[in-house]
């Protein structure tokens, strides 16, 4: 049930009726008028921009139109009043027995109130981490995982039939690195000294994977050449990787339904399968490019390189695919990994990558849109940076690590609910600070902590009504009366619930799951200053053990909110608590 979808239906009948009254020509198309909420909520509960789009298609002034289209939405019982403003946006405000049908009908739902069917089983594949296998999870990752993961969930739950996918970006140079690293660490668990030159990785968690390699081979490769060893080490090295990213990602919540190896398309064929089908489409090219920004042309050595005709698909310059010497640039793996995901039979994907791949965003969506004939929209998130703060100052680095704060550093400090909430209380391309003193506090300032507070005392108010031997069961609370809700602050919860459904779908339309995160956090504003002015006023208390009916019809609002956040804490991996320690 979508509140401001059933009155946009409303105005779109009240709308043909126009037309059929002769008031508006036939051949007028709907598509952008909405409802939604006013700029202002003094103007009333919804408003509709029908005149404004209409008027200019079917050559009248916006206020007339208006005022035929309030004139009819009138009749309707749901509709107390319609009141033109300004050059002809209508506002509307609705009927008290519509809020009062609010908890009711969350409640006959359940879990299923505000789940859409907007996505209609549209298969979307969401890559996101896609973190090079060389150590653990750092901070910047744990943020693309949270973004991408809630995301997931977000259109799961709005129709979309999603696929998670991790790509494992195991075919480059930085998996020779990796093992080098370890073999360093084999050497260390055999008692020699060694030293790790620049380039290679010297943290701590490569310990564990060198000694037990000693295990594994035992002194098999003590001695000898890399070309002995490093093709096995290199194979062993990434599972153990791969292993720890996974073990890091189940800290989180976050669990992937693919991982996809780039290794997995070199030497079968992938690579140049996906450039023949850009060649075939004349987009495959020997040329050469002009100097890059910035440089000089003393600095510049004019090479000719195959290169993909990007700019035909929205590029800014065409992207070699091809070295000079034969060998695949980074970008010619990316473009068989999205060609395969294209080949998958995927509607949308999405990838979500840090910021700093901000320069990819334009070939990669040329690359698809040339695969799939423009057929398969790819929408590319970009994460940025968070700031790490404790008692007031950049927190350090990890040890472990070497150079960075890992992700289980953020787990083990807060928690995974903690951690993701904050990581979703700004919009992914906004840089987040993440301060570890004020995410545990208790207070207003602390979304994480007001909103599971809402559900807390919903659930505390619940059980006092029980002690007090008053029915609060779902099917009891689900056909309160509801009459006696017609206090401004009653009806303002029940009007932010009412949006839930809206909301799910915008979010989902634009995905951004951090909108989940805003609303969830003024509904728990909303429920809060509810309870509180119940210290004033008594009547508005949502246990009044002298009369069961009033009391089931204030905790059935009140359960209402407390359905709506369990399912936005859902949708961004967080658990509802029921009680606060």
């Amino acid at each position: 049930m979508n509140l401001f979808s059933d009155v946009r239906a409303l105005v779109i009948d009240a709308l043909q009726a126009m037309q059929a009254a002769g008031d508006l020509p036939n051949e007028l198309d709907f598509k952008n008028v909405a409802v939604e909420p006013p700029r202002d909520a003094a103007h009333g509960d919804m408003a509709t921009n029908a005149a404004m789009v209409l008027a200019k298609p079917a050559r009248q002034k916006p206020r007339d139109i208006a005022e035929k289209l309030a004139a009819l939405l009138v009749q309707d019982l749901r509709i107390a009043k319609a009141d033109v403003a300004g050059p002809g946006f209508l506002n509307l405000r609705l009927d008290g027995t519509v809020w009062q049908r609010i908890p009711q009908t969350v409640l006959q739902a359940g879990v299923a109130f505000g789940r859409s069917d907007m996505g209609q089983g549209a298969r979307v594949n969401v890559e996101y981490v896609s973190a090079n296998p060389t150590g653990p999870l750092h901070v910047g990752h744990t943020r693309g995982a949270v973004f991408g993961d809630a995301l997931a969930s977000l259109l799961a739950y709005a129709g979309y039939d999603v696929t998670r996918e991790y790509y494992i970006n195991d075919g480059g140079a930085q998996v020779d690195v990796l093992a080098r690293s370890v073999y360093l660490r084999y050497l260390e668990a055999h008692g020699q000294e060694v030293a790790f030159e620049d380039g290679t990785y010297p943290g701590d968690y490569l310990i564990p994977v060198g000694e037990a390699l000693k295990d594994k081979v035992g002194d098999a490769y003590i001695g000898q050449d890399e070309s002995v060893w490093l093709s096995e080490v290199r194979t062993y090295a990434t599972k153990a990787m791969m292993d720890l990213i996974r073990d890091d990602l189940a800290r989180l919540g976050v669990v992937m339904d693919v991982f996809y190896s780039e290794k997995s398309l070199y030497g079968k064929g992938q690579i140049e399968k996906a450039l023949s089908e850009l060649d075939a489409k004349g987009l495959i090219y020997e040329g050469v490019l002009e100097p890059p920004k910035g440089k000089k042309p003393e600095d510049w050595e004019p090479r000719e390189q195959t290169l993909f005709k990007s700019t035909d698909h929205g590029d800014d310059v065409d992207r070699p695919v091809k070295k000079s010497d034969g060998s695949w640039t980074y970008f010619a793996p990316d473009i068989a990994y999205h060609y395969d995901k294209v080949s998958r039979g995927f509607d949308a994907l999405i990838d979500v990558f840090g910021a700093d791949h901000g320069g990819y965003v334009k070939r990669m969506k040329a690359a698809v849109s040339a695969l799939s004939g423009g057929r398969v929209p790819l929408d590319i998130k970009l994460t940025q940076l968070v700031k790490l703060y404790k008692n007031g100052a950049p927190f350090k680095m990890s040890k472990r690590a070497g150079t960075f704060v890992t992700l289980r550093d953020v787990v083990d400090q807060v928690g995974p609910d903690v951690t993701r909430f904050v990581m979703l209380t700004r919009k992914n391309d906004a840089s987040l600070d993440f301060d570890f003193d004020k995410v545990l506090e208790q207070s207003r300032e602390n979304p994480v902590f007001y909103v599971q507070y809402a559900h807390a005392r919903v659930c505390s108010v619940l059980r006092k009504a029980e002690a007090a031997g008053i029915a609060v069961d779902s099917d009891t609370l689900a056909g309160a009366d509801m009459s006696g809700m017609t206090h401004d602050s009653e009806l303002a919860v029940a009007r932010k619930i009412a949006e839930w459904p809206r909301l799910v779908e915008i979010a989902a339309r634009t995905n951004e799951p951090h909108r989940i995160a805003f609303y969830l956090y003024e509904l728990a504003s909303d429920l809060h200053s509810l309870w509180n002015r119940g210290n004033d006023e008594p009547a508005l208390r949502f246990l009044q053990e002298d009369k069961p009916g009033v009391t089931q019809a204030k905790i059935a609002l009140a359960q209402a909110v407390a359905v709506v956040i369990s399912a936005g804490l859902g949708i961004l991996g967080v658990t509802p608590v029921k009680e606060m320690r």
